[in-house]
């Protein structure tokens, strides 16, 4: 892969970052990659090398090609972390992996040395940004170097995102409301550096468990101007932890001496974190935990039906929170649901809903401690279904029940027309 023709453009009220991408040994045209923001942060948008190379460095390695190569200087920390990123998922994933050649002249300075100290944070405005940013606020004050000022918004994860999809502002409205209560400053972020590629990764396995942390650090070099520091909330604690593409082992591995990459809040469980803003009212009221964009309309960013929506909705019932929560509708969740949706993937999602089990056993719900006994069952394939759906991993690497859901929903749209 060539990295190639860095340029730096306004387009509209917006600013954006743009390399060509070149595939030399995987059969895909070159690509034009960018990083794009609004005109408030225009001047903090840089021409960095290093985020292209964080964005191109995994997928290069993941989908075959032999090197990837750039002829603008990059750092010797980031390319010597990347080189001890490929060897940590080899070790994790195995397969066809390999790892590739960093062709490209090395930076002799470190970038905007004198910089002052400012830290970001990712955030989505789900749970694990909020409970990272709850945290940091109880434990620094706003002269500390960690206090975080900024949180970054990131849209365009999906083919066909962009800064004109309205789900887009139903989302700023949502997260800016959380980012102003704060006293955060919202950067807004739209790239295409994983969209691209989307149709390679049919079942997110590549984002999920290799990209993740790389992605994110990339986007934050494009603001090295201003960060010295950018936090990734965690998404598994320590008790759980297991390959996945945001790791304590792998994010601090996309830092260099002008700006670290931080993962944060491992310590702390799913619940632990939700118990964490249960005073929070305006986290509480804007909380965006859904990806199905489908669904989002003003007031209305969650779905109540996927995995992610119920794993959240059964927590903050069992806190005896949903009722403040006005982003979901639903202020009940019926076992049938739950054990119809909620498929587990790793011992991080059965925690998740195993923790729930003593405060919905002292609310007397029953009826969803059985809906979660059923589904760990099934995680740990001691029933029918769970039989089959490791029959579906092994063969069909896990597609088998994605179609059947697909075709079930088109079913069930054709009934309503």
């Amino acid at each position: 892969m060539k990295i190639e023709n860095l340029r730096k453009e306004t387009i509209a009220d917006r600013a954006r970052i743009t390399a060509t991408l070149t595939w030399e040994n995987c059969d895909r045209p070159s690509q034009d990659v960018y990083f794009e923001t609004t005109a408030e942060f225009q001047d903090d948008l840089f021409l960095n090398p290093n985020s292209f190379l964080l964005a191109g460095a995994l997928p290069a390695m993941r989908y075959g090609e032999k090197r990837i190569a750039i002829d603008t200087p990059i750092c010797p920390e980031i390319k010597e972390g990347l080189f001890s990123a490929m060897r940590c998922l080899i070790n994790w994933h195995g397969g066809d992996r390999q790892v590739i050649a960093i062709e490209a002249p090395i930076q002799s300075n470190v970038l905007f040395p004198k910089k002052p100290t400012r830290a970001g944070a990712f955030f989505s405005g789900g749970i694990d940004a909020l409970a990272m940013l709850q945290d940091n606020r109880l434990n620094f004050s706003s002269e500390h170097p960690r206090y975080i000022k900024d949180g970054i918004l990131v849209y365009g994860i999906l083919q066909g995102e962009n800064e004109s999809d309205p789900s887009f502002q139903n989302v700023i409205n949502a997260v800016s409301a959380i980012a102003d209560d704060a006293d955060i400053n919202l950067l807004q972020v739209t790239t295409n550096a994983y969209a691209h590629f989307r149709d390679l990764d049919s079942n997110f396995s590549f984002w999920r468990l290799e990209y993740l942390g790389s992605f994110l650090a990339a986007i934050s070099h494009a603001f090295a101007p201003r960060l010295t520091m950018a936090s990734i909330a965690s998404t598994y604690d320590y008790a759980s932890l297991a390959p996945w593409g945001s790791h304590p082992l792998l994010d601090h591995l996309y830092s260099n001496f002008g700006l670290q990459i931080r993962h944060e809040n491992a310590a702390l469980s799913r619940l632990e974190k939700i118990k964490s803003i249960a005073q929070w009212d305006v986290a509480l009221k804007h909380l965006r935990v859904c990806n199905e964009k489908s669904s989002y309309s003003q007031g209305n960013y969650n779905c109540g039906k996927c995995y992610k929506c119920l794993k959240t909705m059964t927590a903050l019932l069992a806190l005896g929170l949903l009722d403040r929560v006005d982003t979901f509708i639903e202020k009940d969740v019926s076992p049938e649901l739950l054990i119809e949706n909620s498929y587990l993937s790793d011992a991080y999602g059965e925690n998740c809903y195993l923790e729930l089990i003593e405060p919905l056993s002292q609310l007397g719900r029953d009826d969803l401690v059985d809906g979660i006994t059923q589904i760990s069952r099934r995680y740990r394939e001691q029933d029918f279904p769970g039989r089959i759906k490791r029959l579906d991993r092994h063969l069909f690497d896990g597609n088998l029940l994605n179609i059947g859901k697909k075709i079930k929903t088109s079913l069930a749209l054709k009934r309503r027309a």
